[in-house]
């Protein structure tokens, strides 16, 4: 019975999803047709991704090691469990912003309109495809655009999910351009909502969103990619295993 009230709501979360992009459509349509009006279009995702899931009961609680400055430029670097994630980005970033994200992206149903215009698409088969993507990313920070990377690359497909392996690019490019790293992490989302909730449905909650201190790379040489790389790993994973043992112990 659980399972198929989960199911249920699943179906009601993609309907709000769906509804309110139609919705705003013609708006996110108009924005996305000059690069200077882009920015209007991620305020408008963060509406989009407000209201459809506040319409099913789901909420996004942040939790600041330290006030961020938004004005300045960041590569923001979550852990990823959920498709949830990407609202919960869209919400926290209250700057122009922009994702990186998986190539197939660029034909799903809401995903099309901003992986074609604001968003990056990263062919990963190709290492080519992946430099260029990259240089975009690049040119997109230098013109002050906060770029969100999740450094797995891929949700997980173990259940409870574990965090994986980082990719090196996010690092090196932080290094290369001296951006600030912002690690995120998401302890619970996936519990309200794992990967994209086809197998365990979706259920009303609160995803708890932990922002850490953003880490400077001004006196970094590229040398150091691997060491940044661990330590955002590192600062994730405390943050998980220390939420897991409160919750099993409280």
């Amino acid at each position: 019975m659980k399972i198929i009230l989960k199911k249920m709501h699943l179906y009601l979360y993609q309907g709000s999803v769906g509804f309110f992009y139609f919705l705003l459509w013609p708006f996110l349509y108009y924005f996305s047709r000059k690069p200077e009006t882009y920015k209007n279009m991620t305020a408008m995702r963060r509406v989009w991704g407000q209201v459809s899931s506040f319409c099913v009961g789901i909420r996004y609680r942040y939790h600041f090691e330290t006030p961020v400055n938004w004005s300045n430029t960041y590569i923001v670097c979550p852990n990823h469990t959920s498709n949830l994630d990407i609202t919960a980005m869209s919400l926290l970033v209250k700057s122009n912003c922009c994702f990186m994200g998986k190539q197939e992206l660029q034909d799903g149903i809401v995903t099309r309109l901003f992986f074609r215009t604001v968003d990056i698409p990263v062919n990963r088969e190709s290492k080519m495809a992946s430099f260029r993507a990259f240089k975009a990313a690049m040119d997109r920070l230098e013109k002050g655009v906060t770029v969100i990377i999740f450094p797995e690359a891929t949700i997980p497909d173990s259940y409870p999910p574990d965090l994986h392996q980082f990719k090196n690019g996010p690092f090196r490019m932080a290094i290369e351009l001296k951006v600030p790293i912002i690690p995120v992490t998401s302890v619970n989302t996936w519990k309200v909502l794992w990967d994209d909730g086809k197998k365990y449905g979706s259920k009303p909650g609160v995803c708890d969103i932990f922002v850490h201190k953003p880490i400077d790379t001004a006196h970094l040489t590229i040398n150091d990619a691997d060491a940044l790389r661990d330590q955002v790993h590192a600062i994730i994973s405390k943050k998980i295993e220390e939420h897991d043992h409160r919750r099993t112990n409280g």
